[in-house]
């Protein structure tokens, strides 16, 4: 009998603005993808070919989010784990287990193994960080088309001088996340 391992990797957890995605990738062992590593570590364009492949390659590789409302409302560590659960429970085969990058782990109905620096070392879950980073930002992209001025497609919702003066200048948007201390500090004044 096979045994399924999936990687599981979250990004977004620092931005001021949009969801928190996570992936979920059982590699295929039988036909293996070169250059897999932390999403941080890759350019843009590597990561839009690697994304594509192991879309294309792997066993099966799934998506799960949270919201800004699920982030405001139970913190991001607990928002970033919902959206790992939800990726792995989204993966149309069930893996045996999981192997997820950081030190905490979702509430999973499988094994479940924390990897610190996973990202990097593991390829499984350097490839959910590449699907998830990828994901995250073309959806970020896509908010910079319905709320113009913040510089979104370029900082990806990251604090960064520019989205902290936008913010200053045009007021917060339904994709910021009240309960972050400069979002907050805006609406308390």
């Amino acid at each position: 009998m096979d045994f399924f391992i999936a990687g599981v990797d979250e990004v977004g957890r620092g931005p001021l603005a949009g969801p928190v995605v996570a992936a979920a990738v059982i590699l295929d062992p039988a036909n293996p993808i070169e250059g897999l590593a932390d999403s941080k570590k890759l350019s843009e364009k590597r990561r839009e070919i690697l994304s594509g492949l192991i879309r294309e390659r792997s066993l099966a590789w799934a998506l799960g989010r949270a919201g800004v409302e699920e982030i405001d409302e139970i913190n991001i560590l607990q928002a970033s784990l919902l959206a790992m659960q939800r990726a792995v429970e989204a993966l149309h085969m069930s893996p045996h287990k999981a192997l997820v990058d950081g030190k905490h782990v979702p509430n999973l109905s499988c094994e479940v193994e924390a990897i610190i620096g996973g990202d990097s070392s593991v390829k499984a879950i350097g490839a959910a960080s590449i699907i998830a980073k990828v994901a995250r930002d073309r959806e970020m992209v896509e908010m910079d088309l319905r709320y113009p001025g913040y510089g979104l497609a370029r900082h990806k919702g990251y604090p960064t001088k520019m989205h902290l003066e936008a913010l200053r200048e045009l007021g917060v948007t339904p994709i910021h996340r009240r309960s972050f201390g400069p979002v907050r500090r805006l609406l308390e004044d």
